[in-house]
Formats: structure tokens, sequence, C-alpha cells
């Protein structure tokens, strides 16, 4: 058996590979759900995607006698070394068979582009930022991936640890059921810390939506400030992810909490559509988009992605309500299941508010790290 090589992606046919080859390693997996290949494509584009604006990134291919076996990218994020104080690079896009060769292959060739660029450590993955798909899935591979959450094959955390990678921080996913939810002792302490603080929550104006966003984004920037690896998102960044999500959002499921008219925190909730995009074998939008029109009636799950309120009210209780509030109004919408991913496994307070609404930890994502 010949050697690995390991290349530079650099025309479109090489990107077009890149993305193709995320299909291999899943083939005859029940739980994977393939993506988008127009998401894939703005994930990797240099030109547009304002991520690499504050970035650097190389993508890689791995090649076997001509065959493409693997794939990886390295990725410098500037905005993450400035916010944390630190002076690391990141991989992201690793997808492969269960071959250690290949794997170390791709691994050395991430840690070779990094070192010269300065960097005394490599985390990941980050495909390519903590605000796109984080993490190695390492517990719940029998469970399909809800929305935008990363998903792999049992065997990927063994060729990450073998290479010499160690746990730098997990990630929980909370499985949430309205049979479990509704509690009287969450319902009671949910009432009285609303009328205790006066909190009144409304659902995103769409007519308004340019204004709308500028207020979440203010809220989101200083609300997940303080958060382990949390990069704000720039403007242009903001405003990139929002266009991209105003076609799919419920806008009863964007909940603002607000204290004396003003916005204090907010939660972003969205109906689970890769129930239907399993089904879409090939990536293609189209048939994507007249499969959720058909039948997103059909959608039994959910996935919160983001709450939490500003500093000042961390201690209030209203983040606990907005919990409360978010899966009243999914239920309300005739979804009867949820999924909070991911939370940080030190956030005692979300984590604590997930047990508090009988959560079942069904899945947990790792990010690993090693030095340079």
């Amino acid at each position: 058996m010949n050697s690995v090589a390991v290349r530079p992606v650099r025309t479109k046919r090489d990107t077009r590979a890149f993305i193709k080859f995320q299909w291999k390693p899943y083939e005859g997996n029940p739980y994977w759900v393939p993506p988008l290949l127009m998401d894939r494509r703005k994930l990797m584009d240099r030109e547009n995607n304002p991520f690499y604006k504050h970035a650097d990134a190389e993508f890689f291919l791995a090649e076997r006698d001509g065959e493409v076996v693997g794939r990886i990218a390295a990725i410098v994020n500037h905005n993450h070394n400035r916010e944390h104080g630190e002076n690391i690079g990141f991989f992201g896009f690793f997808e492969t068979m269960d071959d250690q060769e290949v794997a170390n292959a791709l691994f050395d060739t991430v840690r070779s582009w990094l070192r010269p660029r300065g960097v005394t450590a490599v985390r990941g993955p980050a495909s390519p930022s903590v605000n796109d798909e984080y993490g190695m899935l390492v517990e719940g591979f029998d469970r399909s991936p809800v929305i935008l959450m990363a998903y792999n094959p049992p065997y990927y955390p063994k060729l990450v640890e073998a290479y010499g990678f160690t746990k730098a921080k997990d990630l929980y996913s909370w499985h949430l059921h309205q049979d479990k939810v509704f509690t009287d002792k969450f319902v009671r302490v949910s009432e009285a810390a609303k009328q205790r603080q006066g909190v009144v929550f409304r659902s995103i104006n769409m007519k308004d939506f340019d204004n709308e966003v500028q207020k979440v984004h203010e809220i989101y920037s200083r609300g997940w400030m303080r958060n382990w690896g949390e990069v704000p998102l720039t403007d242009d960044e903001f405003a990139y992810m929002a266009k991209d999500l105003k076609a799919i959002v419920d806008p009863t499921l964007v909940v603002i909490a607000e204290v004396k008219g003003k916005a204090v925190g907010f939660g972003l909730s969205l109906p689970d559509y890769n129930v239907l995009l399993k089904k879409n074998k090939r990536g293609w939008l189209i048939p994507a988009i007249i499969r959720i029109a058909l039948f997103k009636k059909r959608i039994d799950n959910s996935r919160i992605i983001i709450l939490g309120v500003i500093p000042e009210y961390l201690n209030s209780g209203i983040g606990g309500v907005l919990f409360y509030e978010t899966a009243r109004r999914i239920t309300g919408r005739g979804i009867p299941k949820g999924e909070a991913s991911w939370v940080l496994e030190d956030n005692t307070m979300m984590n604590r508010g997930a047990n508090l609404m009988n959560g079942e930890l069904v899945k947990r994502h790792r990010l690993y790290q090693m030095p340079i």
C-alpha cells in the first residue's frame, strides 16, 4: 500500500472533492444527516464568508493511489486569540475512514502549517469556528444530529486520541420532552421569578428585522463574552448568519426578554429540520426546500440553540424563566421534543436548568488540544 500524500485544496474541482468526501465515511450509517452542499461551500468560502476577514485557513485533501481518503482544515482565528489571550490554532472539517495512517498524515499537515505561524497549540474540531459546527461527538452515536450540530463516526475519537490529542472541554446536549418538562416545581419557580422581576417576553418582529437583529447582537455580545472559547461575532458575521436564519426561523421561537422595555436576554430555537433533511441523500437544495415545504408539520423535534441574559441579570432568575418560556412556545407549536445544545460542561446554571426540566444528557461533544 502506498503512503498517504496530503495537498492543499486549490481548484473548484478540489473543493468539490473536499465536500463530497464527507459522504464516504457515513455510507450505511443510519444516523448521519447529509449536509446541504450549498452550506458546505459557504463555510469554505474565503472570499465571501466574513469569518475569514479575521482568520487564516487552509484546506487539505489526503490521497492514496490517486484516491481521496481524508480531509482537514488548519485555521488561525485571530479574533479568538485576541479575545482569550491565547496563541492557538484550530483543526476542523476532519473526515477520514478508520485509518490511523491517514489521520496521522492529516494532523501532521495541520501542525506543519500552523508551526511557522507562531501558534503554540492546536485545538479542535472547529469547522471553522465556535459559531459553526464545534466539537467531536464522543457519546450519543445512536442519535441523529439536530440542526447545526456535528456528527461523526464512533472511531474518530480513537484516531484523534491515538495521535496524542487530549480533552480540552466537553459540550453537553440535553434531551427534553414535554411529558417531563413541566413539573409543578418548574412552573411554580418560573412564574414566581417572572412576576418578581417584571419580565415580559415577545417574539422577534420580522417586519423590523434589521433593528431586531442589532438588539439581539448587543445582548449576545454582552451575555456570552465570558464563556470559554466564545468569540463575539463581528457585525458582518452576525448579519451573514442572520440572513441565513431569516429563511428558516419561526418568529415565535425567537424570544426576547424585556424588563421595563429594556431587552435583557433572548433565546433562539429552531424546528429540527434535520428530521426531514435526513432523507435528502445527495445534499441538493431544491429537494430540501420542497421536502420542508410539504412536510414541515411532521417535524417533532427542535433545538434550543442560544439562551441567555446580559451579565447584570445573571442571578435574577430570568435565565430560568426564559428556558420555561422557550419550552412553552415549542410545545405550543405542536413540537413535543427538544434538544438544548450545546452547553459547556462547567456551565452550572444552564446544566442546573436542564436538570430542573428533567432533561436527559444524551450526547457529549469534545474539544481536543495538543501542543504544536
